[in-house]
């Protein structure tokens, strides 16, 4: 059976963790193991992550210790994970619905006979949609950026069209791309594109969940250094799509701004 890694990062996360860590308990599909990887919290962040590994039935590993940061614990889960498929669902994000994991195992497996196929023909990645959520859990809209119905390594010239919790990576291609810690905010872009990169080389499909998969709530770490992480995703766009290139998408980015501004002022 397909068994499915989810990595939650944590540092003083008590007032976002529970609603987490409900989502993670109340998933149908059995096959699930949950990593905690929390940066030495302060708070009852360790409490409530142990409550929690005691009532789950699922397998629930928790590592605190001191870390270099968001990036940095995430490579630890990252190498610590033994599944087939990752995905990181950070505290204050959630699953959309109970459903949610056995939504994505049956589109990557959607004939009972695939379960047999070797690891080395499933899909590289699977993907969906995104709900933004305030700081209750409440729905507040999909977000902007959706994903396209066929994904590739180029989509991402045109943003981040699929939400990192939203983002399914098989785990042994996704452990040969590490986070890049000289990005402080927009190491997922990067890492996304750098699987879909490695994806499109081996020939290997992104598969379109066709659902919504993930809650994220409104005024994470991007939200909160906007300016840091436009000029970081700059960055990583040059250095995968070219300089010139980047700059005339911005270029757009900036001008379709600005018209969707006087258009709504009219």
């Amino acid at each position: 059976m397909i068994r499915i890694s989810i990595i939650t990062i944590t540092y003083n996360a008590a007032r976002t963790l529970q609603r987490t860590l409900d989502s993670v308990l109340s998933q149908t599909y059995p096959h699930i193991e949950h990593l905690i990887i929390d940066g030495a919290s302060k708070d009852d962040t360790l409490r409530i992550a142990q409550q929690y590994q005691a009532a789950s039935r699922h397998e629930v590993i928790i590592q605190s210790e001191p870390d270099n940061g968001l990036y940095d614990a995430m490579n630890k889960g990252l190498q610590k994970a033994t599944g087939h498929y990752i995905v990181f669902l950070n505290a204050g994000d959630s699953f959309y619905a109970p459903d949610t994991i056995q939504t994505v195992v049956n589109a990557i497996t959607p004939h009972p006979s695939d379960l047999i196929l070797q690891t080395s023909s499933l899909p590289a990645v699977v993907y969906g949609d995104t709900a933004i959520t305030d700081g209750e859990g409440r729905f507040l809209h999909l977000r902007r950026h959706r994903p396209p119905k066929v994904l590739t390594w180029r989509s991402f010239k045109k943003g981040m069209l699929v939400c990192h919790q939203a983002f399914y990576a098989r785990l042994d291609i996704a452990r040969q791309f590490p986070y890049n810690l000289k990005y402080r905010h927009s190491a997922d872009v990067d890492w996304c594109i750098r699987i879909m990169k490695e994806a499109d080389r081996l020939g290997l499909p992104l598969v379109n969940a066709n659902v919504i998969v993930a809650n994220f709530e409104e005024g994470g770490d991007t939200t909160k250094h906007h300016q840091a992480s436009l000029w970081e995703r700059f960055d990583v766009m040059a250095a995968h799509y070219g300089y010139v290139q980047t700059v005339l998408l911005h270029a757009w980015f900036i001008l379709r701004s600005v018209l969707m501004k006087i258009n709504k002022n009219k």
